[in-house]
């Protein structure tokens, strides 16, 4: 007899959420250039360039979401340090734009970035070559995060660093990687980073089609890691991962290699994090250090927790609404009370909602299904009580 299982069966890999949420990703991806590209300006649905870019930094953010919790959600690997993959994909992505500018720069040089010709450099450093190509650049996007994040992870994973301490090792990785792109001679523009971009691809990255073609991409890249996201978490490797969150000696006991599960789904998370930081550099038009501050990978889990961590669609849901918020705050009145509004948030939520927005409506809908079905088998309803975010 053949079997005609697949190893990641449909209804599992995309359930009624699933579907509903790149449904929407989907629509998103179409509305957003149709209402920027064909409406009129004068439209009440006419979106304009600026809400585009936006957009586009936060559909970026909410991959970088879900790369969190991805590890946190699934695995219990609280990163304060995902940032640093960010970073690494932004700058690997502007050493590739600074690279295109060529003579248009201020100091026209054909080679040189015009940082490095204020600075006196003379040369290329070595670890620039390469870049003026895209194929390279988007090579290292992926690479340069995910080799960092694999020897970070195999020595802190063998050692079996976990918890808190895992937490704040990681929070020392990215600061220490800021402290060193801070310092001009290190070859990444110091404090200032990489800027001016001209164009990609050919493409002029302040055009409306570029704008538009790159929020596309970043909801592509969002839809495609939400289902790799998925199918991770809805195979059996998954089901090994939620065991080693919830009890990760007795899993060890078991005979599974806790540190390889551990290893290659952190690996892997960085990545997605390499890509989220690519994409949002050209539409924001710069990377620097400060895209290493420890602050910005607390804010991302942050994210994660409000949206629901262990739900995939909560994370992108809080990336999107936190900084929707964060946009709205910071350009009035209340902008000096941001930070307070945000820990407040983050309480709120840990003690009121402390499975985050969409894990809280998962549960009551869980409930209410549990509760219909004990009443046509004339029982009672079990108790759902939601437990306390780790």
């Amino acid at each position: 007899m053949v079997s005609t299982a697949q190893p990641f069966p449909l209804p599992r890999l995309i359930d009624r959420g699933a579907a509903i949420f790149l449904a929407v990703l989907g629509a998103f991806a179409i509305a957003v250039p149709v209402c920027n590209l064909l409406v009129p300006v004068g439209s009440a649905l006419h979106i304009s360039t600026y809400l585009v870019a936006l957009f586009g930094k936060y559909i970026c953010y909410a991959l970088l979401a879900l790369s969190i919790d991805l590890i946190w959600g699934y695995a219990g690997i609280l990163s304060l340090g995902h940032g640093a993959f960010f970073a690494l994909g932004g700058y690997a992505m502007g050493m590739y734009l600074m690279r295109q500018i060529g003579t248009r720069g201020v100091y026209a040089n054909p080679i040189l970035p015009d940082f490095m010709v204020f600075l006196n450099w003379h040369e290329l450093p070595w670890f620039w070559y390469g870049f003026n190509h895209f194929i390279y650049a988007a090579l290292m996007v992926l690479l340069v995060p995910g080799v960092l994040a694999f020897v970070f992870g195999w020595f802190a994973f063998r050692s079996r660093v976990s918890g808190v301490y895992l937490s704040i090792i990681t929070q020392a990785m990215t600061y220490a990687l800021m402290l060193g792109f801070f310092r001009n001679n290190f070859g990444f523009g110091g404090n200032n980073g990489l800027t001016d971009f001209k164009d990609i691809l050919g493409f002029s990255v302040q055009a409306e089609g570029t704008r538009n073609a790159l929020l596309v991409i970043s909801c592509a890249a969002l839809a495609l890691g939400f289902l790799i996201c998925r199918a991770i978490v809805t195979s059996k490797f998954g089901k090994v991962l939620i065991a080693i969150r919830d009890a990760e000696s007795r899993t060890r006991f078991l005979g599974y290699r806790v540190e390889a599960y551990k290893l290659f789904v952190f690996t892997v998370s960085a990545c997605m994090a390499g890509v989220a930081g690519a994409l949002y550099v050209p539409q924001v038009g710069i990377i620097n250090p400060g895209e290493f501050a420890p602050a910005n990978s607390i804010e991302a889990v942050i994210w994660v927790a409000v949206g629901g961590r262990g739900t995939l669609t909560g994370a992108v849901l809080g990336g999107v609404a936190v900084n929707y918020a964060k946009t709205l705050f910071t350009s009035g009145m209340l902008a000096p009370y941001w930070l307070f509004m945000l820990g407040g948030l983050f309480v709120a939520v840990t003690l009121l909602m402390p499975r985050g927005i969409v894990g809280t409506l998962k549960a009551g809908f869980e409930r209410r299904a549990e509760r219909a079905l004990a009443a046509e088998e004339g029982v009672d309803a079990p108790d759902a009580t939601p437990r306390a975010a780790e």
